[in-house]
């Protein structure tokens, strides 16, 4: 059995964004707080008490809080089933999280060199004592078993590779600590259980759906797929920048070459949408992008949305 937590659906700064007073953020406050939500990472397990995270939002300790599945075994002073954090990008919204870990249990971090090489970068990081929290490289299309804290096998088998993207925003204009190489700043994992045979995409950032991405995901059980915008000029037509989809490396859900168009008739058994930023009108349970993206066969989540595969 595999079991996926959602812990956060949304895009970087959550809904309601602090300095927002988009519809979105406004209804958020007020009259409908069922829109409220965290930034997008989830946690997912094969034996319900050891726990892997994919990615640590700057949301996390919230997170952590309201998931009695993340919560200390009852009578334990110390203890966490969080046994390791595995992270697809190095951008804020995927390892800011980090630093919320750093009490002391041991747990690992598997990211790819290029990621490793940001953390390096930055001393803060440090805090996470390499003792406890070992830094493990990870490869494009190279599968991994990701270890209990006791070093035994999980029973779990993770292909980390590369999907369109960008790499992390704060680095632009600059020296990336890695080098020139961008392969591996933007990971889609296959994450499946060993003894079952059960398994599941994540691909929270993706900028186009390739023939190679739908020949890969083609009939999976389950995948969470980008969802930041559902169109491209969002931003710009809703007047709260200048920034497009693709400019951030993000794809539109809707639109001739969008998710939605981009990733139907192959089959996949449960299609949800992660990292949705505040601004996308599909986020109201009402709107027609809602209805719209519902029709398609898809999914906006809830925080503490649990499935079980």
């Amino acid at each position: 059995m595999l079991r996926v937590v959602v812990l956060g659906a949304a895009a970087g700064g959550g809904v309601p964004q602090w300095n927002c007073g988009c519809p979105n953020c406004r209804a958020a406050r007020s009259d409908h707080p069922e829109l409220q939500s965290t930034q997008a990472s989830i946690a997912f397990s094969r034996d319900g008490a050891h726990w892997f995270l994919v990615n640590a939002s700057p949301d996390l300790r919230q997170q952590l809080i309201a998931t009695a599945q993340l919560h200390p075994k009852a009578g334990a002073l110390r203890h966490t089933p969080i046994a390791g954090v595995i992270l697809t990008n190095g951008e804020i919204d995927a390892v800011a999280g980090l630093l919320s870990m750093r009490e002391g249990s041991p747990f690992s971090i598997y990211a790819h060199e290029r990621v490793l090489a940001i953390l390096r970068a930055n001393s803060v990081f440090n805090v996470l004592n390499e003792k406890n929290v070992k830094r493990q490289p990870i490869a494009v299309d190279q599968t991994f078993e990701p270890a209990l804290p006791d070093g035994t096998p999980s029973g779990l088998e993770v292909l980390p590779f590369e999907v369109p993207g960008k790499g992390a925003w704060y680095l632009e204009g600059t020296a990336h600590p890695a080098g020139r190489d961008g392969v591996g700043d933007t990971l889609g994992l296959r994450i499946a259980d060993k003894a079952s045979g059960k398994y599941f995409y994540f691909l929270a950032a993706c900028a186009r759906v390739t023939d190679d991405l739908k020949a890969r995901i083609k009939g999976a059980p389950l995948v969470f797929f980008d969802g930041t915008v559902w169109r491209d000029d969002e931003l710009a037509v809703a007047g709260l920048g200048n920034k497009t989809g693709q400019s951030m490396g993000h794809i539109a859900m809707s639109g001739e070459h969008g998710a939605i168009e981009g990733l139907a008739g192959l089959d996949i058994g449960r299609k949800v949408f992660l990292h949705i930023n505040n601004s996308n009108p599909a986020l109201l349970g009402t709107s027609a992008e809602r209805k719209a993206a519902e029709q398609a066969g898809w999914q906006i989540p809830s925080d503490g949305t649990e499935i079980v595969l």
